[in-house]
């Protein structure tokens, strides 16, 4: 694995993950409709990763109010999660793998086999549906690229809600590893993708 340790969004932390297939939008890249080809999201992303590898540029997601507080809330999410778990957390960087096709970036890790993901429940909708439905599979692709890609056990994720009470619940994923083969098989198809787009724009391109 390749390292890059810059502070997240600097001019050095988006190069370094530029081209690459990272794993905040795993889900997207697996997104497929009920025949089973890929959806759109799916292409539209393939097609993003393909124009950054030819030296374009993607612009980001829109950052809204909610999603600004949920990055401001990390800090004390994790070390609420400390005091609790009597643990200490390792703040890390970026890594990619050394082909540089996937990367991930992480919230943490904790000792030598686990790692956490930090969710700040901001959205009542989001509240609702993951907090009361148990609902996490918008966060599971996440979770388990952790695992994958940092050879991890087992990886927390933490639910954060700051406005009601500071509390914090922890959801533990241990590391399976019939999931994550079918995931990274499924992952490399999409990448192969990728490349087709790459070659397809290069050569429009000439």
């Amino acid at each position: 694995m390749q390292y890059f340790n810059d502070a997240q969004g600097s001019d050095s932390w988006l190069a370094a993950r530029k081209g690459c297939i990272t794993a905040s939008r795993f889900r997207d890249a697996l997104d497929t409709l009920k025949s089973g080809d890929p959806s759109s999201k799916s292409t539209l992303y393939a097609m993003d990763v393909a124009r950054e590898r030819c030296g374009g540029t993607v612009f980001g997601p829109y950052v809204n109010a909610q999603m600004r507080y949920g990055t401001e809330q990390e800090s004390e999410a994790r070390m609420c999660y400390e005091l609790e778990r009597g643990v200490l957390v390792e703040e890390v960087g970026f890594f990619k793998t050394d082909d540089s096709l996937f990367g991930v970036s992480v919230d943490g890790l904790v000792e030598d086999d686990g790692g956490i993901e930090i969710k700040t429940l901001a959205s009542s909708d989001v509240l609702f549906s993951v907090l009361v439905g148990k609902d996490y599979s918008s966060f599971v692709h996440q979770v388990m690229a952790g695992m994958w890609l940092l050879g991890r056990k087992w990886w927390d994720l933490v639910l954060w809600t700051p406005d009601l009470s500071k509390q914090l619940h922890v959801v533990r994923f241990n590391r399976d590893d019939d999931k994550i083969n079918d995931m990274e098989s499924k992952l490399m198809k999409f990448a192969g993708r990728v490349a087709e787009y790459e070659k397809k724009l290069k050569e429009a391109l000439k």
